[in-house]
This record gives structure tokens, C-alpha cells and sequence, in this order.
């Protein structure tokens, strides 16, 4: 009985390698292709016929071993139906690891296969159409056809390493947070400087009706003269930094002087020793610590004068201090959320701040203890919890910014038995939103970048650098209950009206100045078309004249009538002097009726030109 080829070659002793043949070496995977490229050279062989009919999906010019069992299985099926029983002696263990192991080798050299022939592919189209892209750029410089092999090479591992890098910062930094993936700077506009700092929409609904005069806040401020700027600084409003603003951060002809160390700092006027800023940081506290709009206007006169001891004139002469403060002084405040105002003023107050030194002068005196008792009885109020800073009935943080803003005069100072508290409060609360509305400026601690912009547009005055938005404060951090919130609102009633109403009227400026100052724009756009046009047409004009008087003859033999261009320039000449004359009375009047000069006047010099224009856009 025959025996099958394996299990005679299973008996065999080892052959050795013939005359020729490669040496036999110790790595197992060379023995084994050694021996099948032996074996295939056998003619009828089993691995000599798995050769010559390679599995499907593998080119015949690929060297490497079958990868799929199906086809080595066919053509083999008689020789392993031969072998079964010896792998029938192995364990089932040793069977199971062995195919395993052979399928995995398999579908591990298949994948290989693809991959190796995907990158390829790839490589190849990359390379066509890189090197069409830089023989199309490079090529009229270099004059060179194609690329060598060399720089085909380096140009793919920059392009492997480009798409590496690219992935690598995909994981590094997601779209959402990377500002290098999302490019900000390219594929968005510029952001607005004076957009609204909580992200809230531009557009509002009024609630008040101000007329143009209201919304139209424009100073002439006049430095070199005797105009001067009050800054009446409320309690924790932010009126410290932006009184630093002031001091160290506009652009003057004549900057202020602040040495290291010292807290007020040198404002003079260009060429003279007297200041244009009444404040904390240029002449410190010198109608008092936190000086009201009573204080102020009985005060700055005489200090400014260098009367100091006439802060205690008598009460007839407070409205000639007024007039005169209303034609030289220009008033500015800040004002701020009441709750948070308040909050920030307990926390002040828990740190031991007293404002003992505030004088609080009203009609030539300062109030008695029992017109303002005191909240507590030692030194400070020190570490104070927030609801005994709520119960003390004689606690000036209540209603704080309408008692600074207010004329106290009106109702008998701190006398609270002139008038019922009713109509104390209306008239308090009235005469706090006139003296606000007909300040020269005032701004709102939360909208930092807009009350830049209202105070540059007020006094044409400019700022180095941006306001910052400070949303992180100690009020901020103070959180309260719904019921609290109510009842400090309920303190500050008279503050919250009069905040709501400055708002109002604050955000109402700011839409009005932003839509002149758009308005101006166009018409300056407007205006450079038009004297384009004019420059265009004059040129025009100077041509055909010139080609005229160059041209006599041609010029008769075309027009029977040589007098009628001469006629028809008289004519046109004639109007353009006659629009002249009555553009130079109209400039004469509008010069009459105005009063500012400088800007205004320039922008009156321009007219004639823009009338002349006019007219010869209406001729056309």
C-alpha cells in the first residue's frame, strides 16, 4: 500500500542541499520560503501547481506566499485530505493554535498588501499632481520639465509630514478651542471696540423720550482757557480707575506728571500753572472726602479762585456759584448697578472704610448728630454681618447715588422733618435726573468701552489705551438669595429709578452719536465722489479746449457757428459765478450763525468748493 507524498516525506530522513542550491540558514521564515521555492521547482508538485495559479486578487509579479485559503484549499484538496491524519495525532490545542496562526498571517500579509499598495497609489497621484502644480509655477523660472526622483521624495515627506501635523494638532486642540484651526483673524471682521461688553444686542427700546438736545452731548472744551472738568466721584462705582483714566491715560499736548509714589499727579494747561481736572488724583479731596453735587457747586468756585474760606458763603449766592460753575464747569460722574453698588459697599465697609472725613456741608453747614446719627459706636464697622448693615435706618450706602446727584438745598439738607418722606423722596429723585441729564458726561461702570467712546466723542479728547471690562468683582462674588436681592432693591428704590433712567438715556447716546458719526462718514464719502467727478469733468473741459485753439480750421469747417462754443462757455462760465457769489452769501451767513470755529470752520471752506462742484454736476 502506497503511502501519501507528505507522510513519505515526514519519514524521510533530512536531505541535503544540492550542488547549487542556497545554504541552509537558522531563520525559520527563510528555511521555510527556501523550501517552498524548492518545492515549486519540482515539476508536479503541489506547491509548484499553488505557484502557477496564485490566488485571486494577487498579481503573479508580487513575490510572497498565498495569502487566501480558499484557493490553496482547492488545489490541494487531495493532498490534504492525505495529511489529515497526522494532524489528526497533534492535540486539539496545538491544531487550533496552528490555524490561528495561519489565518493570521494571512489576513495580517492581505492587509500589508493594501496598505502598502493604498500609500503607493497615492503616492504616485500626489506626485503627478504636486509636480504639475510646480512645473506650472516654478517652471518658467527653473525651465525645468519634471522633478527628479529625489525631490519627488522630499516633497512627499513634506506632504506626509504637513497631514501628520494636522492631525496631531486636531487632537492637541479641538476645532471649538483652537484659535489656530479656526483662523480667526482671516475669516472674521474685525470685531467692534464699543460692542456691547455683555454680549447683549445694540438695539434697545427706549423708555424715555429725550430730545435731540439731550442726546447731543458735544463740549468745546477749551484747555488752554479756563474750562475746567469736575469729576464728582461717587462710592464704589469704579470712579478710581477710571479717575486714573483721567490722569495717565489721554493724549494731551501737555500730559499729566505722576511721580512713583505720590497719589495726585501734575494736570496743568499748555503753557500755565493751573489745572483743567478737579479730581481725586490731580487735587486730591479738596471739597471733602466724596464730595456731592451740593458740596461741588458751593466748593469748586472758591477753591478755583483760591477763596477757600468762602465754602461757607451764604445761601444767596449759590446761584451765581451755579451760572458760573454751568459756563466753565463741566461735570462728569459714574454711576453703577445699585445692588451691586451696594454689595461692594458692605464689603468695603467690613474692611473698616468709615468715610469719617466727608464733611457733608449742605447750605452753609454740616448736619448735626441727630440730623445723621451714626450706625454703630466704636471706631469702625468692622466686620459687620450684611443684615445689620441692612437694619441701620441712618445708613447713607441707602439710596447713596440719588443723595450724591441731588440738590439737598431743595429739601432742607438733612433736616427730615422739612417735608413727608413721600415727596421728599419725588423731589430728591427729580432734581438727581435733571442735574444727571444736563451734566456734561456720565457713564456706567458696566459698559466700560462705551463710556470711552461717549466721553472721546463729549470732549474730543482721546485715550492711549482701551477701557477694560472687569465682570469679576467683590460684589460678584457675594451670592444672595432672591429674597436678600429684594430687599437691598427695596432699600435703593430711589437708585434703581434713577439707574434705569440713566441707562436709558446712556444707551440712547451712544446709538445717536454712533448713527451721526456714520452719517458723517457717508457724507465725506459722498462729497470725494463729487469733486472726482468735478476734477474729472474740469479736465475734460481743458481738453476740448486745448484741441480747439490747436485745431482753428478743423474746428470752423466742422461748426458753421465758431461763435457758439464761445457763447455757450460765457453762458456757463456766467452761472458757475453766479452759484459762486451765492454759495460765498450763504457762507457768510451760516459763519454769522455759528459760533464754534476750528473744525466747523474748516468744514465751512470746503462748502465752496462742494458748491462749485454742485454746479457743475447740475450743468452736466
Amino acid at each position: 500500500m502506497a503511502l501519501p507524498a507528505c507522510a513519505v516525506r515526514a519519514f524521510e530522513p533530512p536531505r541535503q542541499p544540492e550542488r547549487g542550491a542556497p545554504a541552509r540558514t537558522t531563520c525559520p521564515r527563510r528555511h521555510s520560503r527556501v523550501e517552498a521555492e524548492l518545492a515549486a521547482s519540482r515539476p508536479g508538485s503541489v506547491a509548484a501547481s499553488v505557484r502557477a495559479d496564485p490566488p485571486r486578487g494577487v498579481s503573479h509579479g508580487f513575490h510572497s506566499r498565498p495569502l487566501l485559503d480558499k484557493p490553496r484549499k482547492a488545489s490541494s484538496s487531495l493532498a490534504g485530505a492525505a495529511c489529515a491524519p497526522l494532524f489528526a495525532l497533534l492535540s486539539r490545542g496545538r491544531r487550533r493554535r496552528m490555524h490561528v496562526l495561519r489565518r493570521r498571517w494571512d489576513l495580517g500579509s492581505l492587509c500589508r498588501v493594501l496598505l502598502t499598495r493604498g500609500l503607493a497609489a497615492l503616492g504616485h497621484s500626489l506626485k503627478h499632481v504636486l509636480g504639475a502644480i510646480f512645473s506650472k509655477i516654478f517652471g518658467p523660472l527653473a525651465s525645468v520639465g519634471n522633478m527628479d526622483e529625489k525631490s519627488n521624495k522630499l516633497l512627499l515627506a513634506l506632504v506626509m509630514l504637513f497631514l501628520f501635523a494636522v492631525i496631531v494638532l486636531q487632537y492637541v486642540c479641538p476645532g471649538t478651542e483652537c484659535q489656530l484651526l479656526r483662523l480667526q483673524a482671516f475669516s472674521s471682521p474685525v470685531r467692534d471696540p464699543y460692542r456691547s461688553e455683555d454680549e447683549s444686542s445694540a438695539r434697545f427700546v427706549p423708555r424715555y423720550n429725550f430730545t435731540r438736545g439731550d442726546l447731543l452731548r458735544k463740549v468745546d472744551f477749551d484747555i488752554k482757557g479756563d474750562d475746567l472738568i469736575v469729576f464728582l466721584h461717587i462710592q464704589k462705582t469704579g470712579g478710581t480707575t477710571f479717575g486714573r483714566h483721567l490722569v495717565r491715560n489721554i493724549q494731551l499736548e501737555q500730559p499729566c506728571e505722576c511721580r512713583v509714589g505720590q497719589k495726585k499727579c501734575t494736570c496743568h494747561r499748555p503753557g500755565k500753572r493751573e489745572t483743567w481736572l478737579f479730581s481725586r488724583f490731580s487735587t486730591g479731596w479738596s471739597c471733602g472726602l466724596h464730595a456731592d453735587w451740593t458740596e461741588l457747586t458751593s466748593c469748586v468756585p472758591s477753591v478755583v479762585d483760591g477763596k477757600r474760606d468762602a465754602r461757607l458763603r451764604p445761601s444767596r449766592w449759590r446761584i451765581f456759584q451755579i451760572l458760573d460753575a454751568a459756563r466753565n464747569f463741566h461735570y462728569i460722574t459714574i454711576l453703577r448697578d445699585p445692588v451691586s453698588r451696594y454689595l461692594s459697599e458692605w464689603r468695603h465697609v467690613q474692611r473698616g472704610a468709615t468715610w469719617k472725613a466727608s464733611l457733608h456741608v449742605c447750605d452753609g453747614r454740616p448736619p448735626t448728630s441727630e440730623e445723621l446719627p451714626s450706625c454703630y459706636t466704636g471706631d469702625d464697622w468692622s466686620g459687620c454681618p450684611l443684615k445689620e448693615f441692612m437694619d441701620c435706618p441712618y445708613n447713607l450706602a441707602n439710596n447713596r447715588q440719588v443723595r450724591m446727584l441731588s440738590d439737598l438745598t431743595l429739601v432742607g439738607c438733612y433736616n427730615l422733618s422739612v417735608m413727608p418722606e413721600k415727596q421728599r423722596n419725588k423731589v430728591l429723585l427729580e432734581s438727581a435726573k435733571s442735574n444727571l441729564k444736563h451734566m456734561a458726561f456720565f457713564g456706567l461702570t458696566e459698559f466700560q468701552r462705551k463710556t470711552q467712546y461717549l466721553f472721546e466723542k463729549t470732549f474730543n479728547m482721546n485715550f492711549i489705551s482701551p477701557f477694560t471690562q472687569y465682570n469679576t468683582t467683590r460684589a460678584s462674588s457675594v451670592e444672595i438669595n432672591e429674597e436678600i436681592q429684594k430687599r437691598i432693591e427695596g432699600l435703593n428704590f430711589l437708585d434703581m429709578e434713577l439707574y434705569s433712567y440713566a441707562k436709558d438715556l446712556f444707551l440712547q447716546r451712544y446709538q445717536f452719536m454712533r448713527q451721526k458719526e456714520h452719517q458723517e462718514a457717508r457724507r465725506k464719502r459722498q462729497e470725494q465722489r463729487k469733486f472726482l467727478k468735478g476734477r474729472l469733468l474740469q479736465t475734460h473741459f481743458q481738453s476740448q479746449g486745448q484741441g480747439q485753439s490747436q485745431n482753428p480750421n478743423q474746428n470752423q469747417s466742422q461748426n458753421p457757428n465758431p461763435n457758439a462754443n464761445q457763447n455757450l462757455t460765457q453762458n456757463l462760465t456766467q452761472n458757475l459765478m453766479q452759484n459762486l457769489t451765492q454759495s460765498s452769501r450763504q457762507k457768510e451767513n451760516r459763519e454769522s450763525l455759528k459760533q464754534n470755529s476750528g473744525k466747523e470752520q474748516n468744514g465751512n471752506t470746503s462748502n465752496g468748493t462742494n458748491d462749485y462742484i454742485g454746479s457743475v454736476e447740475k450743468w452736466r
